[in-house]
This record gives structure tokens, C-alpha cells and sequence, in this order.
């Protein structure tokens, strides 16, 4: 008996081992964790929580049938209250503790930037953050963006104000590195016409005063660009249709177009946005298919295009859940991703390689209508 007992040990030491090794290996593998950092409260609040609705609502939706590979897609959001610091201390957590597979939806630039390293040290997917600004397109081996760049955003409003004969054309934008790089594209733009845009600086999460509006309106523009978000946008529209005054402005994509329209009210009508999604009322298959998954989910507020574009973007994320070779891992994902090629998610099509890591050119123009409502 001892004899066996000796010879059994070796045997019995490995089992366990395997035992744990497996239980561990399925502790690692129970779910598909999506990490999210987003401005969940604060100024920025509306949208950041319409960027997390339109994400879970589709990644509940898959849950229904029964996830991927076997696995539950689980999105943990964690609110950064508008502020790139907390966004960085929220992608630690999201990464070390969390064990996030992919990070996913971060709600502008300013707010990826300290995410972005620490992604590309963990070899984790940052995936489809709501901005087109020059830093996250930069190239990083674990950044795939989704949307067009704001410089194809810019060039497609700057040729309909240029070409209808515009000439001082004024550029609100904020005086940090996101909002100057902003400005540096509209004035590479302009050169080529040999004009110069005329700079308008503001302070990020401030309100807009009287004082700056009449500063603004004293630049005489024919045109105002705008590239800050919806609080500071609808400011300077109240300000300026206060004073029985109209000047035609341009927002990017970043200003959130319901979050603006509502902000705006009455003064947002005429105002023009730029979409890089399809309109949230367009008959496309997954438009319809983003409403329903809305609508099941009990979101009743009519879906926007924060909600479309973040449901899109859980849309791809899960067909390259769906292609990777090992479910539950972070590093199989990424390859999955950047091997995705073209893919057609119904009617919005985005295409990605090891060399194409921007999804998506696609930009148009709406503009806000009498009745509060965005029109292409």
C-alpha cells in the first residue's frame, strides 16, 4: 500500500495541477469582458450614457441567443465624469482588475489619450472611441477606429461653405491638444484656397459667456465651424439668436447631435451637423436592426445616432468575437479584428486589415430642422 501510495502521488500532483489549471483557464474564459470609461454623469452626461444604451442594448441582444462562442458579452462602463485623468485611472481598472478583452466606445479623444498606451502595453483592443481627431489615428498595432476622421468630416463642410462663397470662416474649438489639432486641419484645408481660418479658443468643461459670444460675432464671420461639444455649442446658438442674429455654423460629429438639438432648442434650427453614420430614421437593415435591440432593452427614448453608431460599433466588435480563434482571449480578438476585412454590418460597411485600421470614410451632412429633428 505505501508502494502505491509513493507511486500514486507524482500522478495524483498532476491531476490536481490540471485541475487547476483548467479552473482557472475557465475563470479566465467566462465571459467576452468589454471595458467602456464614459462621461456617465457631468456636462457630458447625455451622451455618454446614449454611447453606453446603444452598445449594451445590441450586446444584450446577443446574449439572448446565446452569446458568443458560449461565452456572455459582459460591457462594464465606468463613468469618467467628462475627465481624461479619471478616464486613465477607469482603463486600469477596466484592464487589471476587470480583465477587459477589448475596450470600446470612449466617448472623444481628450479621453482616449491615457487609455490608448496603457491598451497597447496590455495588447488589448481599443476599439471605435466617438472621435475622428488626428491622435487616435495615429498608428497603434491595437487601435481600430470605425468612424471617418475629422478631417474628412471638415473638408466635406469646408468645400459646401467655400464653394457657396464663404470667406472668414471662424473655428470654435477648444484650447487643449485635441481642439488646436482640430483647428491645425481646417487650416491646412483653407491654405489650399489661400485662406486662413480665424481662431476661437475655448476653455474645456466651461460654460460660454456673453462676453465670448460678442468677441465671436465682433470676428464678422460668414461661417462658424464648430468643434466642441453640445453644452458649449448650444451656448453660443442661444447667445447668438438672442441677440435677433443668424450666422451659419457647421458642427462636427463630436457636438452630439441630440444632445445639441435638445441643448439648442429653437436656436439650433439651420445649424448644420456631420453624420458618419447613417440617420437613425434611414429604412437601412441595421438601423432597424439597432432600434429593435433598443426598444427590447426598454430604452424609450427614440434612438439617435450616438445610439446607431455605438449599437454599429458592438455590431463589428461581436462579428470579431465571433471569428477569433480562442473565445474569452484579448490577444485573439485583436488578430480577429485586424483580420477582419470588409464587412458589411447592413448597409453601413467597414473595412479592416493589418494596414486599414480606420473602419470607415463615411460622412454627410444634416442639418436641424424648425421641428428639432436632423435631416440629410
Amino acid at each position: 500500500m505505501p508502494a502505491i501510495a509513493k507511486a500514486s502521488f507524482p500522478a495524483l500532483s498532476a491531476f490536481c495541477l490540471s485541475l487547476l489549471f483548467f479552473a482557472g483557464a475557465s475563470h479566465a474564459q467566462k465571459a467576452w469582458v468589454v471595458g467602456q470609461s464614459a462621461p456617465l454623469s457631468g456636462g457630458n452626461a447625455a451622451f455618454g450614457r446614449d454611447i453606453h444604451d446603444g452598445a449594451a442594448a445590441y450586446f444584450k441582444s446577443v446574449n439572448a441567443k446565446g452569446g458568443v462562442g458560449g461565452l456572455p458579452v459582459e460591457l462594464v462602463a465606468l463613468d469618467d465624469k467628462n475627465d481624461r485623468k479619471q478616464a486613465g485611472v477607469n482603463t486600469q481598472k477596466l484592464l487589471e482588475v476587470n480583465n477587459a478583452v477589448a475596450l470600446f466606445g470612449y466617448a472623444s479623444a481628450t479621453l482616449s489619450l491615457d487609455a490608448m498606451p496603457q491598451a497597447e502595453k496590455a495588447g488589448v483592443l481599443f476599439f471605435a472611441p466617438f472621435t475622428g481627431a488626428n491622435p487616435v489615428r495615429k498608428h497603434s498595432p491595437v487601435v481600430f477606429t470605425m468612424r471617418a476622421s475629422y478631417g474628412d468630416e471638415l473638408e466635406k463642410m469646408l468645400a459646401f461653405w467655400t464653394g457657396l462663397g464663404a470667406k472668414n470662416v471662424a473655428v470654435v474649438h477648444y484650447d487643449d491638444e485635441v481642439g488646436t489639432q482640430n483647428l491645425a486641419v481646417v487650416t491646412e484645408y483653407l491654405a489650399k484656397q489661400a485662406k486662413k481660418p480665424v481662431p476661437f479658443a475655448l476653455k474645456r468643461n466651461t460654460k460660454v459667456s456673453d462676453a465670448q459670444v460678442d468677441q465671436l460675432l465682433s470676428l464678422k464671420p460668414d461661417v462658424i465651424i464648430s468643434t466642441v461639444l453640445s453644452g458649449a455649442a448650444a451656448d453660443i446658438s442661444k447667445r447668438i439668436a438672442a441677440q435677433g442674429k443668424f450666422i451659419p455654423t457647421s458642427s462636427l460629429s463630436f457636438v452630439g447631435a441630440q444632445q445639441y438639438i435638445e441643448a439648442a432648442g429653437e436656436a439650433g434650427a439651420g445649424v448644420s451637423i456631420s453624420q458618419v453614420v447613417p440617420n437613425a430614421s434611414s429604412p437601412l437593415p441595421v438601423v432597424k436592426e439597432c432600434a429593435k435591440a433598443l426598444k427590447d432593452a426598454g430604452i424609450t427614448a427614440v434612438m439617435n445616432s450616438a445610439h446607431l453608431e455605438s449599437c454599429i460599433g458592438a455590431k463589428v466588435l461581436t462579428e470579431a468575437m465571433r471569428r477569433s480563434k480562442k473565445p474569452g482571449d484579448a490577444r485573439a480578438l485583436l488578430a480577429s479584428m485586424s483580420a477582419l476585412g470588409s464587412y458589411d454590418t447592413g448597409g453601413f460597411v467597414v473595412s479592416y486589415s493589418p494596414s486599414q485600421q480606420h473602419g470607415s470614410k463615411y460622412v454627410e451632412l444634416g442639418m436641424v430642422t424648425r421641428d428639432g429633428k436632423l435631416r440629410n
